[in-house]
């Protein structure tokens, strides 16, 4: 694990905060972070419906060791609250999930969505104006037609580089419930998203209606045993998708058997240990994040204490199962009664799906080698976020004598947590947000 506890820490935080080292509102909380396809660019959302996006700074000659910095590219309100007048419900503007399109051209665009309405989003540079209108005058007035007595030719002139956001979809009135996920297909065409019940599917040019292609629910809702967790397409077969649920099991679906997919073609569930089983058994087997790797042959499920990597050909149990804090099975009465049992971790692959990384608490994140077994942990916060600082593994004692490296699990911060990661899908680069701050790591450079 020799790379991966050589990271080189970029702290980002968001525009409101920039003033204040310590303060921080609950509008500048850090709910999703994802790179786009080229990892040129990284995109934040936040619980004031706000996202910003950052761009990697271009390779220069004379100072070559900031090739893999990010500087605030744009910054734009996606969401603002709503008020859901026949159920009395406030929709909030947290922005739940973020995804990149592919670039087809100059413009990027990326899918956003709070609880209720996913917008389709494009990001374009202007670095000209027009002028000479015969219309309008300087000011953008209109000119009486009486007073012109000559044409002429518009002109485009330079102007200082502007990068503008505008939403060009707005895909709404499809979900009674929250939307958990959203994951675009690899036709381009198409995308999922997901609430507690219903699967629809949409087309990127349609915005008035959507296809339901799962529907969990029961006729009456006191039967409910389960919810849909997440969801996400397979990276190549465009007519695969896999939905985790409350309970922990894993459906993988196959559009092309009907239109409605509540039949799944494959079920993945691990057998439950009779012998381990307590009152919080269920509520921590409930997956909060589901992953196809890049190469399409694995799942990686994410429940609150492992983390599992599945092949697709054996649906009976695991192929890996990795602990993330297993210290804190000693401490889940504790956890539920402050909630911190309901956290939903996310988790990721490395470009190249040999290492897969996830969160804990204390500001803690795991990362596994799956070739090599190996496990480390490493922290985010403030202290060691110094630029060029080289990040030292953390362990954690759970009883005895404490070695002075290590941290007691008693000492433990559960309201510093790390639910949102993401890794650049071709290099060593890592985005990791805890609570109002983006810490972006890099391989080091000698």
């Amino acid at each position: 694990m020799k790379c991966f506890s050589r990271y080189l820490p970029y702290l980002f935080r968001p525009p409101s905060t920039i003033l204040s080292s310590t303060c921080h509102t609950e509008a500048d909380i850090i709910s999703t972070v994802e790179f786009n396809s080229s990892g040129e660019l990284l995109a934040t959302g936040d619980k004031g419906g706000r996202v910003v996006v950052f761009q990697r700074e271009q390779e220069s000659k004379s100072q070559p060791q900031r090739r893999g910095e990010y500087n605030v590219y744009s910054t734009f309100q996606s969401h603002e609250p709503e008020f859901d007048y026949l159920k009395s419900l406030e929709i909030e503007e947290k922005i739940n999930k973020i995804k990149w399109l592919p670039q087809q051209n100059a413009a990027y665009f990326l899918l956003s969505t709070n609880d209720k309405t996913v917008k389709l989003w494009k990001i374009s540079e202007r670095d000209k104006r027009p002028e000479g209108y015969n219309l309008k005058d300087d000011d953008g007035r209109i000119r009486d037609p009486s007073t012109i007595t000559s044409l002429r030719v518009p002109v485009l002139q330079p102007m200082d580089l502007m990068v503008e956001a505008t939403a060009r979809r707005v895909f709404s009135n499809a979900h009674m419930y929250h939307i958990n996920s959203i994951s675009v297909n690899s036709d381009y065409q198409t995308y999922i998203s997901t609430d507690d019940l219903r699967v629809n599917l949409w087309n990127l040019e349609i915005t008035d209606r959507s296809f339901n292609i799962v529907d969990i629910k029961p006729a009456n809702m006191e039967e409910l045993t389960e919810v849909i967790t997440s969801a996400e397409f397979h990276p190549q077969q465009c007519h695969t998708f896999a939905y985790s649920s409350s309970k922990g099991s894993i459906r993988l679906c196959d559009m092309r058997e009907a239109a409605l997919c509540d039949k799944h073609c494959k079920y993945f569930e691990e057998p439950e240990d009779p012998s381990t089983r307590s009152f919080f058994s269920e509520i921590i087997s409930s997956i909060s994040d589901v992953k196809f790797s890049h190469n399409g042959r694995y799942l990686m499920t994410r429940d609150y204490l492992t983390v599992k990597v599945w092949d697709l050909q054996m649906e009976n149990k695991p192929l890996e199962t990795y602990q993330v804090h297993d210290y804190l099975r000693g401490k889940l009465c504790s956890l539920y009664e402050n909630d911190c049992i309901f956290d939903k971790f996310e988790c990721v692959w490395n470009g190249s799906d040999s290492v897969i990384m996830t969160g804990s608490y204390n500001n803690f994140f795991r990362m596994f080698d799956r070739n090599t077994k190996r496990d480390v942990t490493l922290e985010a916060s403030r202290e060691n976020s110094k630029p060029r600082a080289i990040l030292k593994p953390r362990k954690v004692c759970v009883g005895g004598k404490r070695r002075k490296d290590e941290i007691s699990v008693d000492s433990l911060d559960f309201s510093k947590k790390i639910l949102h990661t993401t890794w650049h899908p071709h290099e060593n680069i890592i985005a990791v947000a805890a609570t109002n701050n983006l810490y972006i790591f890099q391989d080091k450079v000698n």
